[in-house]
């Protein structure tokens, strides 16, 4: 644990937003960052949808890491809408942001950085998945160009997936948050409670074992979490717009069901360290990720 002294010593200490397109590893960077997995990762986009805390304490320094959802181009259904809304607000009440590519700027990068430039808020280039470029002598002519784009504070080469300059990016970050007291306890990892993170890694584990079979319309509910004789009993509802959708998350005699059970439950006794049994219902819910009130029904809140 920390001393009195060092919580009240003026240290860097601020919130840092996690911004960029779809799926270029933004939380798989916050989890290397915080050395735990809080924020479910897949291959697909629109795996994160919720902005969420992800902090950071050392003797040295505070860092609440926003993670956010990837920026979308489409605003055809509300969900994506939701998620676009989250980006714009957070990017507004942060101390910092670092911006996230890859290996090759886009159209989508583009977006990203105009968001950023109206924000006025300081940024961090950095450019991840540097462990896939094929010729590594490209990657300084590469750091030049994007120089000229914008008054970035610095660029930052990684690769989130090897934990390549993680300790370097975060010595970066520390120079450019203000300082003060710590926000948080040292010991607190997030600011979601166990029932958030519980549905998460379940519909992280549908995200992953479904690959293009089921599209993006699922929603996982908690409807019990409660504790007994030292085994976690967690009931969660897993939400659909289709029973065809129903059917494929079945599977034939259940097993893909099972399989997502499987995996979610072994996730949820490594965060939570305890035993779970875990039961997993499926509801179908039409038109629910175009519907304005079935998505705050469903714990997609502007702000949370």
């Amino acid at each position: 644990m920390l001393t009195d002294t060092q919580q009240t010593a003026a240290r860097p200490c601020g919130f840092i937003a996690i911004v960029g397109k779809p799926n270029v590893g933004k939380s798989t960077l916050l989890n290397h960052l915080l050395g735990q997995k809080i924020s479910i990762t897949s291959r697909k986009p629109q795996t994160t949808r919720h902005r969420l805390f992800g902090i950071k304490t050392t003797a040295e320094a505070q860092f609440i890491f926003v993670d956010t959802p990837g920026l979308h181009q489409g605003v055809d259904k509300a969900l994506n809408r939701f998620m676009n809304r989250t980006v714009s607000n957070t990017i507004k009440d942060v101390d910092l942001a670092m911006f996230i590519i890859d290996n090759k700027w886009t159209d989508e990068d583009d977006r990203v950085l105009q968001n950023l430039s109206r924000s006025k808020v300081p940024t961090i280039l950095v450019i991840n998945k540097t462990d896939r470029m094929q010729e590594k002598n490209k990657l300084l002519p590469y750091i030049q160009a994007l120089a000229k784009k914008y008054d970035f504070q610095e660029i930052v080469p990684i690769s989130a997936l090897k934990n390549q300059g993680i300790k370097e990016l975060q010595q970066v970050l520390s120079k450019y948050l203000p300082r003060g007291e710590f926000l948080f306890p040292d010991d607190q990892l997030t600011d979601k409670n166990s029932r958030f993170l519980a549905a998460e890694f379940v519909r992280e584990k549908i995200t992953r074992q479904m690959g293009d079979e089921l599209p993006y319309e699922v929603s996982v509910e908690i409807e019990e979490f409660k504790e007994e004789k030292g085994i976690l009993h967690i009931s969660a509802l897993i939400i659909v717009e289709r029973e065809g959708q129903k059917k494929i998350l079945i599977g034939r005699n259940g097993e893909s069901l099972k399989l997502i059970g499987t995996e979610a439950r072994k996730e949820m006794e490594s965060l939570f360290g305890a035993r779970v049994m875990l039961n997993l219902w499926i509801k179908v819910k039409r038109g629910w990720s175009d519907d304005e009130r079935a998505l705050r029904s469903l714990g997609y809140v502007d702000g949370e």
